[in-house]
C-alpha cells in the first residue's frame, strides 16, 4: 500500500521498504575467498556484457521512482563500484534524486585518487572492505596482488575528503583471521573509524561454507570486551541490520551483523537491484526481476513503480531465519552479482 502524504510501501510481513542497495557492476579487482573465489571467478569466468549493464542514466531514474516509492538510503555496491569511472556521475545523479543518505562500499583499493572526487560528488557515507591487518593474510584473502598499504592509503585520503566516521567491514571466518579481530578494533580506534564485524554467510554457491566456520557475533562481542568493555546501544532505526555496542571509556562503537547466529529478517527493509538491471528481494535469492527491459522498451515511470510496488507488496523472504530448517533450494545467486 502506498500514502500520497509519506509513501510507505510494506511487503507481506509488514516491513516497509526503505533500503535500496544497487550494484553497478559485477566485476572485481579481488578474489575474496568468501565472496569470488578464484576457483569460480578464474580468467575463463563469463562477467555481464557492458551491454547488459545498467547505464547511468538508468540507474538515475530508477533511484527517482524509488525515492517516490519511500525509499531514503541507497547503497552502491558491487563487484567493485571503483571500477565504474562513471561513478561519480551515479552518485550526483541519485543525490539530486532525494535520497537521504547515500552510501559506497568498497574494497578501498582504488580509493586513494578518487576519495575528494567522490565525496564532492555529494556521497555521504563510506565502507571499506578490511579483514585483517596482517600484510600477508590480507594478500591471502583478497588473492587479488594488491598490497594492505593501498587499501590503508585509500582510507587516509578518505578522511582527508571528509569521510567520518568509516565503517570498516570484516568478513570473520574461523580457523582464518579470528586473531585479526583484536588488532582491527584497535586500528578503528585510532583513526575514529567504525568496525563492523560480520559473521560468515552462505551466500551463493561458491565460498565453501561451513557452519563449523562461522564465527559467532557473541563469539566476536566476548573477544572484545575481555580487552575493552562494551555496552549495547539501543538503536530503534528501522531497517538496522548490526547489533550496536559502545566502548565503555567513550571511544567509539562497534558492530556485528549476526545472519547466521541471531537472524534479523524481521527488520529487513531492503531491495536489491544487481547490475544487470534486476531486482532481488533477498541477500539469498535464487533468481531477479527484470527491469532492464522495461526501461528500454519504453515504460514510463508509473509502469516501473507499479512493477517493483508489485515485487514488494508480495515479497515474504525470510531465509535466514529459516535456515536451520529449510531444505535445500536452487542454486543462491553469487553476492558478487547480487550487490551484498
Amino acid at each position: 500500500m502506498t500514502s500520497a502524504a509519506s509513501p510507505v510501501l510494506v511487503d507481506g510481513l509488514d516491513r516497509p521498504l526503505r533500503e535500496v542497495r544497487i550494484s553497478v557492476t559485477d566485476r572485481c579487482n579481488f578474489r575474496c575467498t568468501y565472496c569470488m573465489p578464484r576457483s569460480r571467478f578464474g580468467p575463463g569466468h563469463a562477467f555481464l556484457p557492458r551491454s547488459q549493464i545498467m547505464t547511468v542514466a538508468e540507474i538515475i531514474r530508477l533511484a527517482r521512482i524509488l525515492v517516490r516509492l519511500g525509499v531514503r538510503k541507497v547503497r552502491l555496491t558491487g563487484g567493485e563500484p571503483l571500477l565504474r569511472p562513471d561513478l561519480e556521475e551515479i552518485i550526483e545523479g541519485i543525490c539530486s534524486a532525494g535520497a537521504l543518505d547515500v552510501a559506497l562500499t568498497s574494497n578501498g583499493a582504488l580509493l586513494a585518487p578518487r576519495a575528494q572526487r567522490l565525496k564532492d560528488a555529494g556521497l555521504h557515507r563510506l565502507t571499506v572492505s578490511l579483514d585483517t591487518l596482517d600484510p600477508q593474510l590480507h594478500r591471502g584473502i583478497s588473492d587479488s596482488g594488491v598490497a594492505l598499504q593501498t587499501v590503508l592509503s585509500g582510507l587516509s585520503a578518505a578522511r582527508a575528503a571528509g569521510f567520518g566516521p568509516i565503517k570498516l567491514n570484516a568478513v570473520i571466518r574461523r580457523g582464518l583471521n579470528v586473531t585479526s579481530i583484536l588488532p582491527l578494533v584497535e586500528f578503528a580506534r585510532e583513526h575514529g573509524d567504525i568496525m563492523r564485524f560480520i559473521e560468515f554467510m552462505d551466500v551463493g554457491e561458491s565460498n565453501g561454507w561451513k557452519r563449523s566456520e562461522v564465527v559467532g557475533g557473541a563469539e566476536i562481542l566476548a573477544v572484545i570486551a575481555a580487552r575493552h568493555p562494551l555496552e549495547p546501544i539501543a538503536d530503534g532505526t528501522v531497517g538496522q541490520v548490526a547489533r550496536r555496542h559502545r566502548f565503555l571509556d567513550g571511544r567509539g562503537e562497534i558492530g556485528v551483523i549476526t545472519s547466521v547466529t541471531e537472524p534479523f529478517c524481521g527488520g529487513c527493509t531492503r531491495l536489491r537491484l544487481s547490475a544487470d538491471g534486476r531486482f532481488h528481494t533477498c541477500l539469498f535469492a535464487t533468481a531477479g526481476n527484470d527491469v532492464l527491459s522495461l526501461l528500454r522498451t519504453g515504460s514510463d515511470d508509473a509502469a516501473i513503480a507499479a512493477f517493483i510496488s508489485r515485487l514488494w507488496v508480495v515479497r515474504t523472504d525470510r531465509y535466514s531465519e529459516e535456515r536451520a530448517t529449510a531444505e535445500r533450494r536452487d542454486p543462491r545467486l553469487e553476492m558478487s552479482y547480487i550487490g551484498g
